[in-house]
Parts: structure tokens; sequence; C-alpha cells
């Protein structure tokens, strides 16, 4: 199972496509790793540098419909080829949530005020992640505050965690 922990990036803005998450010039590559160092370098938010926020974070979290766009598997693979596990956000589309879990990452939904109210507590902070995937927590800490939310999982998004995603999960079921 993959780890879900680490320091938060806040990537605040709804509609994040995946053209954003990984270009399209880089599909053609043949390898996870050749997606590594192009992870959102064509997001455009103030004060984001792809190159400084991304090797120092493990958790990304952000807002309506994140992964919006082409369906892809190489979005969430470059997610996990940059060691970044669990994107936490008010709503997905449909086919980029799936791919994730697919993959054994999870795509964790909050609630708007939820979502909201991590942004103005911590965002600017810098702030750690640990998940509780058992008790289904997620517990935020920074230097001046910490929070525990709870998530829910359906059963089987929860088995692809578990087994790793939909290969390992066919292997033990099939």
């Amino acid at each position: 199972m993959k780890d879900f922990n680490g320091k938060v990036l806040f990537l605040d803005r709804s509609d994040i496509n995946t053209d954003e998450i990984i270009p399209a010039r880089y599909l053609t590559e043949i390898t996870k790793e050749a997606l590594q160092p192009f992870l959102l370098e064509d997001l455009s938010l103030d004060g984001f540098d792809p190159a400084r926020d991304i090797q120092k974070s493990s958790v990304v979290i952000s807002r309506a419909n994140f992964g919006c766009g082409s369906s892809r598997e190489h979005a969430p693979w470059a997610f996990e080829v940059n060691d970044i596990n669990i994107v936490i956000a008010e709503s997905y589309a449909r086919i980029f949530k799936q791919n994730m879990f697919n993959c054994g990452m999870m795509a964790v939904e909050l609630e708007p005020k939820d979502i909201a109210r991590l942004f103005a507590k911590f965002a600017g902070q810098e702030t750690t992640l640990t998940t509780d995937l058992a008790k289904k927590t997620l517990h935020f800490s920074s230097e001046k505050d910490e929070e525990t939310i709870s998530f829910t999982l359906s059963e089987f998004d929860q088995a692809l965690v578990e087994a790793d995603g939909w290969v390992g999960y066919a292997d033990a079921k099939y």
C-alpha cells in the first residue's frame, strides 16, 4: 500500500484539468518516470512554482472538479511518480477519480466548507497530513494549528487502495 502522509501543497483553484496536471505534449513518453519533471508544469497560480513546490509535497489539496478534461491515466501517474499519492478536493472528474483508485492512490472528497476551512487555517503554512485509513481520518498539523477530519471511501475503492491498485486487486481476486 502506498504512503498517504506528508507535506501538503495547496492549489487554490477549481477546474484544474488533466492538461495542466500533465501537458499533452508529454503523453508520448512510455514510462511513468519520464513524466516526473513535468507535473503541473502548465498550471498557472500566483505564487506556485512547480520546480520548487512539488519536490517538498506528498499531498495536494484543491477545490472543485479536480482532474477535469481528457480521460487519461497519465495524470494520476504523474502524481504517483512524484510520490503524491493522495489528492483532497471538493469534487473530481469521474474518470480522473477512478484512475486514482485504479492506481492504488486516493482521491478524497470533502465538503466545500471543510476545504474552505483547511485553506483558511493552513494555506501558506508548512502543513503535514497524517492519514489513518482504518479510521478514515485525515489529521492536518502545522506549527500553529491542527485539525482532524473524517472521510469516506466506498468498500471497493478502499480495496483498490489496500491492494495497491487494480492490478493487485485483480491478482488477489481472480
